[in-house]
């Protein structure tokens, strides 16, 4: 096994996921009214669409590629209603009186959500493929080992960074009152439904 193939996906996951996009958002806010726990598995549903794009990249599927970027508009439209709904009802969330239990619907829920949102992003698959391609690594040269071990590095460098971001923001959710806690609602769901505006504004 190539190890520079597993350090090269590391950077490159962690690199993507580190911009503050909605999903950021999302998981700052869940992190803060709901617990770490809700936090981070909301950063790994978005890790694990990064792995199956990474998937598309590193093993040169260019007609699952090309059909994703052929349908951005679908895409977005879908992403962008999606964002919108669940920054409304972000808004209108009353604050949690302690963290969730860390388990159940309320954890697969949060995974399925932002693993959603992750793939309906055209976005996502452009900047893997404009990466790989740059770094010389579309196809890994038809080595599906490497290809493999560079979208193992991808994954675990996203899970990374929301693992950095959700124990970090998990260790001032102590400071947050309930006030606190529905202004970061307001304020989170404000920008949600800002980034879901957005996306439908940019498909049509």
């Amino acid at each position: 096994m190539d190890i520079t193939f597993l350090l090269r996906g590391l950077a490159i996951g962690f690199s993507i996921a580190a911009p503050v996009g909605p999903i950021g958002v999302l998981c700052i806010r869940r992190t803060l009214a709901e617990g770490w726990a809700s936090g981070l598995v909301s950063g790994l549903g978005a890790a694990s669409a990064d792995a199956i794009y990474g998937c598309i990249a590193g093993f040169g599927l260019a007609f699952v590629s090309n059909f994703m970027a052929s349908q951005q508009t679908w895409l977005r439209l879908i992403g962008g209603a999606f964002l919108c709904y669940l920054g409304i009802k972000t808004l209108l969330a009353k604050p949690a009186e302690q963290a969730a239990p860390g388990k159940g619907i309320g954890l697969l829920g949060a995974y399925a959500s932002t693993f959603l949102l992750t793939l309906t992003n055209p976005m996502t698959i452009i900047s893997f493929a404009a990466i790989f391609a740059g770094l010389g690594l579309a196809g890994t040269g038809g080595n599906y080992g490497s290809a493999g071990v560079l979208v193992l590095g991808v994954f675990f460098g996203s899970a990374l960074w929301w693992l950095i971001l959700s124990s970090g923001v998990g260790l001032f959710r102590a400071r947050f009152n309930p006030a606190g806690l529905r202004w970061v609602n307001r304020i989170s769901g404000a920008i949600i439904i800002g980034f879901g505006l957005f996306a439908l504004l940019s498909a049509l």
